[in-house]
């Protein structure tokens, strides 16, 4: 089974086609960080009023070690317990898309701050700015859970297993980094920093299929150990989700606490409850808030797979030639 100790390197007969389907799919959403032109951004930074620089400063410090977070448990939990060749295949392309993510928030970085102490103050968030340092540590605790495992062999390690990659796919990708998306979405609506919102695309459909991966991996894990999803671990989830909604719901607080036109806090947490609760259907659990998602402009922005997330289907991959990201209905 998928879980299974062990490290099998045999790819045929494939176990697991549907592994290499998405890592083949992945390849052809193949993106440079030289292709996204951020240039036409610093304009837009001076215009900008002290409200939406901070919100913009707390963003691109909460970027600049997201990305880092997650790689480091793909390598360190993840790889060396999906025990098929196929599966390991897509990690392998995944932590080079983190790579990929962790240089463009480096080059956003270098183009939006140019004092070198700022610089290191947002590389050092998890540390000195508390709304980041509480997200970091709810990813550290499940970091920790199965970090000492060598291997899954109990009942009760299969089960921290699955919760780390719960954890990963439906709070950090699938919620964390989804509100770090609408704000920067929410720019662009006021006509705002569209290099970043272009690179944000290319960026996006990489995280979406992180999380579609992962919980492939769920429901094959599901279908082969189904004792493992019990009413205990349904119990745990929902905890864990309620946790990550509270930790993004202040650093909502944070971001917005000045006084965004056009934006609240309020609406952030009902949109970030909203997400929430698409992570519970998706893993065949009750939804926790039943909050529905107010956040209009995300509608108009060519980027409903923000609130519709799970429900359409990946049709439009291509080779990142142009810079731009074509959506169509189906993605």
């Amino acid at each position: 089974m998928l879980l299974d100790p062990g490290m099998n390197l045999t790819l045929r007969p494939m176990r697991y086609p549907h592994f290499y389907d998405r890592y083949r799919d992945a390849i052809k959403n193949h993106w440079t960080v030289e292709e996204v032109d951020l240039h036409s951004d610093l304009k837009d930074l001076t215009r900008l009023t002290p409200a939406e620089q901070h919100l913009v400063g707390r963003l691109v410090a909460f970027f600049a070690t997201g990305d880092t977070i997650v790689a480091n448990n793909l390598v360190l939990n993840l790889y060396q317990h999906l025990n098929a060749p196929e599966a390991r295949l897509y990690l392998s392309r995944q932590l080079f898309e983190e790579a990929v993510h962790v240089q463009f928030y480096l080059t956003l970085l270098d183009t939006y701050v140019p004092d070198e102490r700022e610089r290191f103050e947002a590389f050092a968030a998890v540390e000195n700015i508390p709304s980041i340092k509480v997200k970091a540590e709810f990813c550290f605790t499940w970091i920790d859970t199965v970090f000492e495992l060598d291997a899954l062999r109990t009942r009760d390690e299969r089960r921290a297993f699955l919760l780390n990659l719960i954890c990963f796919a439906a709070c950090i990708e699938g919620l964390f980094f989804y509100g770090a998306f609408a704000y920067v979405y929410f720019l662009r609506s006021r006509g705002l920093l569209h290099g970043l919102a272009s690179g944000t695309n290319w960026v996006f459909r990489d995280e979406s299929m992180h999380m579609a991966f992962a919980f492939d991996v769920v429901d094959t894990v599901r279908a082969e150990e189904p004792d493992l999803f019990d009413a205990e671990l349904a119990g745990q989830v929902r905890e864990m989700i309620v946790a990550a909604v509270e930790a993004e719901a202040q650093f909502a607080e944070d971001l917005l606490g000045g006084g965004v036109a056009g934006l609240s806090s309020a609406d952030m947490r009902s949109y970030l409850e909203h997400v929430a609760d698409r992570r519970m259907r998706r893993l065949g659990l009750e939804p926790i808030y039943g909050t529905a998602n107010p956040l209009a402009f995300l509608d108009l922005q060519d980027v409903q797979e923000l609130s519709n997330f799970f429900e359409r289907k990946v049709s439009a991959y291509q080779v990142g030639v142009g810079g731009s990201v074509a959506f169509d209905d189906d993605f």
